[in-house]
């Protein structure tokens, strides 16, 4: 190995390899899990997805939604509608569905411009209200209340023989399924960190920041909370689409007000206006109802007044109690959490090693 490709490795980010490894965790999760826990993990990624647009529009631009589902339920009827009426492959109504919610978001975050953060919270709240009530009228073109049954696709043949050279074992729909999810993830995420680390990325977090100070320094306050409510709205409708192929069937019933919460949750809990924090808030918003019910008296490690509250009261308690914790513990999510620890121990490292070397910086008070 060259030198200068060691000095090219040596310089690489901590983060970069950090990514990496996530990047490889995730892909060979299926091949060491079952193909039921592969499905769940395919609905935590399309989570991971939707509350990144949200994290777009709250954590850089200072937006606040509480509709987001109703644009989850815009995508996976299109692309339901476009499968089964006009029997369009599937994998290619996901970019229309997100390309056409994106377009809906972008007219709702126009009349948005007028309203206060209370108001468009209660206006983004009143749409995920009526979304399923909505969808339940043209029931010759959504189904009604009996919803929509989708064709899950088989994995392609050369899919198949990868998979079985690994594993020894055939890819199951579940396991495809996911590895669409997990591809549509990284292109994403990859573009929402392209684009927040640009001009328009920037030009958000001074509208976050201040608007009036991003006025005065040239910034297209309208255009920029627009842009950012059009592509919030693209992820969650590429999320729908996705949740729509990865569960076979889609219904009023499947986009309750409970997952916008869901998705804020999910935002809060990983951390707003990060690029990790969606993914790491998605698996807990995910995972933490299903373990709640498990968590019954006497069958965990929990106490079991503890575990008696939790199981007769639900997810509620549970999501209460973890962003009161949070709040208190760790205002800016788990992975803020994570990046204070780190600074920490990178300065504590850093004042040991200046020590032991006699680099000992002069005190300001004595100088």
């Amino acid at each position: 190995m060259s030198s200068v490709l060691r000095h090219r490795i040596r310089s690489v980010p901590p983060r970069y390899a950090l990514v990496g490894i996530v990047v490889l965790l995730l892909a060979g999760l299926p091949t060491v899990i079952s193909s039921y826990l592969t499905s769940e993990w395919a609905q935590a990624l399309i989570l991971a997805i939707a509350i990144m647009g949200l994290n777009i529009l709250i954590g850089y631009s200072g937006q606040l939604s509480l509709g987001h589902g109703a644009f989850m339920a815009l995508g996976a009827y299109v692309s339901a509608i476009m499968a089964r009426h006009y029997h369009v492959d599937y994998l290619v109504t996901i970019p229309i569905a997100g390309i056409l919610t994106g377009g809906v978001g972008f007219l709702f975050g126009v009349p948005a411009l007028r309203l206060s953060a209370l108001y468009l919270a209660l206006a983004t709240f009143a749409l995920a209200v009526v979304a399923p009530s909505l969808i339940k009228r043209p029931k010759d073109l959504t189904g009604g209340v009996q919803g929509l049954l989708l064709v899950q696709p088989d994995p392609p043949q050369p899919a198949k023989d990868v998979f079985a050279a690994i594993t020894g074992t055939a890819m199951t729909t579940d396991q495809w399924i996911y590895y669409i999810t997990l591809f549509c993830a990284l292109i994403l995420f990859w573009l929402a960190w392209n684009l927040l680390r640009l001009r328009p990325g920037r030009a958000m977090r001074a509208i976050r920041d201040g608007e009036v100070a991003a006025a005065a320094s040239g910034i297209n306050v309208a255009g920029y909370k627009t842009l950012a409510f059009g592509v919030s709205a693209f992820y969650a409708g590429i999320a729908g689409s996705l949740l729509g192929l990865a569960s076979g069937f889609i219904s009023p019933d499947t986009f309750p007000v409970s997952l916008s919460i869901q998705l804020l949750v999910g935002g809060v809990i990983g951390g707003l206006a990060t690029i990790p924090g969606p993914l790491v808030g998605a698996i807990f918003a995910y995972f933490l109802p299903i373990e709640s019910d498990q968590w019954a008296p006497g069958q965990s490690w929990i106490p079991s007044q503890v575990a008696t509250v939790i199981h007769n009261a639900g997810p509620a308690v549970s999501y209460g109690a973890l962003l009161i914790l949070i709040m208190i513990f760790a205002p800016n999510g788990i992975v803020g959490l994570a990046y204070s620890g780190y600074a920490l121990l990178r300065r504590r490292l850093r004042g040991a090693g200046d020590r032991e070397t006699g680099h000992v910086p002069p005190d300001p008070q004595t100088v």
